[in-house]
């Protein structure tokens, strides 16, 4: 079967049955689904390579995260998977394990095989994301650069939101665990939560930076006992369970000693026990919405400009009043 025999099914003409399947946003969605099903009905598949080398493109993107054993990347990355194979492309996906210089190798090295690519939670700096977009085009997740298109995450208003409910319970002292020095979440949250320890009369205990794993929150245990707050915001959920885990092993109880508040609301947010407190990310939405940016680059040349995304509070067991 040829794209031919898919345009005389569907009654339409071969270039609308090509950009069904190169550009299908160009397509309005009552054309597109009539050849697609035609092509279904006559088993019809094409031909990738032929495609790369008509239309210069390789059909497949490049997705990099910065830990894929982190909870919060699973979901992102397979809503992205699966809103690109709508699209007909496929998705490379890589971990960088927290490490700039192998984040700035897997784009230099997937520029080569890929339309475009994904950078979440990138730990690279300015300078060298900008440099990186000459080579191929990307969207960003969770992270604001000047000029490049990106998805955001408003953790700050989720930070806000967790430090409102705190001082609602009668906390005063509060810790921020913070995370990686280079990670723009952990920039968001700090800055967020001194505007809002201001305006509420909280005193806030900085404490890192601190890996965004359990080793990191356990590790930082010991001075959230001693700085003698009654309350956390943590980097994220990984970094809440270990610290919960660590200061019960300290003597301390979770909640009534130490309110814990997470970021992410992960798998690990909702079954461990307190199940925590945390602020919800919408990474899936995050993860389709960063394809269809990207898409929009590849096939128009012209790059998007930068979406937010709402964050909140959810509300669990490991937050008590004061």
């Amino acid at each position: 079967m040829t794209i031919r025999d898919v345009a005389r099914a569907s009654g339409v003409h071969v270039s609308t049955v090509s950009r069904t399947f190169s550009a299908a946003h160009l397509v309005n969605a009552q054309t597109r689904s009539r050849v697609l099903a035609a092509a279904d009905e006559l088993g019809y598949r094409p031909n990738r390579a032929a495609r790369a080398l008509s239309t210069r493109r390789t059909g497949n993107l490049g997705l990099i995260v910065a830990d894929i054993a982190n909870p919060f990347f699973p979901p992102l990355i397979k809503a992205a998977q699966s809103q690109a194979r709508a699209r007909d492309y496929h998705v490379f996906v890589a971990d960088t394990d927290e490490q700039a210089r192998v984040e700035e190798e897997l784009v230099r090295s997937m520029a080569k095989q890929v339309d475009g690519a994904l950078l979440v939670a990138p730990r690279l700096s300015n300078r060298v994301i900008a440099e990186l977009g000459r080579d191929v085009p990307f969207v960003l997740v969770n992270r604001r650069v000047s000029g490049l298109p990106g998805v955001l995450m408003d953790v700050a208003a989720g930070a806000r939101q967790a430090l409102e409910h705190l001082a609602g319970l009668g906390h005063r002292e509060v810790a921020v665990l913070t995370g990686p020095r280079a990670s723009w979440t952990s920039q968001e949250m700090v800055r967020a939560a001194e505007a809002c320890a201001g305006e509420h009369g909280l005193r806030l205990h900085r404490i890192g930076p601190n890996p965004p794993t359990e080793e990191g929150g356990a590790a930082s245990a010991d001075e959230v006992v001693a700085s003698g707050v009654s309350a956390v915001l943590a980097y994220n959920d990984m970094v809440a369970v270990g610290l919960v885990q660590r200061v019960e092993r300290l003597g301390l109880t979770v909640p009534a000693d130490l309110s814990v508040v997470g970021v992410d609301n992960t798998h690990a947010a909702r079954y461990f026990r307190p199940a925590l407190t945390t602020v919800d990310m919408p990474v899936a939405a995050a993860g389709r919405g960063a394809i269809d940016l990207l898409l929009q680059a590849v096939t128009t040349g012209e790059p998007p400009g930068t979406v937010s995304l709402d964050t909140r509070l959810v509300v669990r067991d490991s937050t008590a009043r004061r």
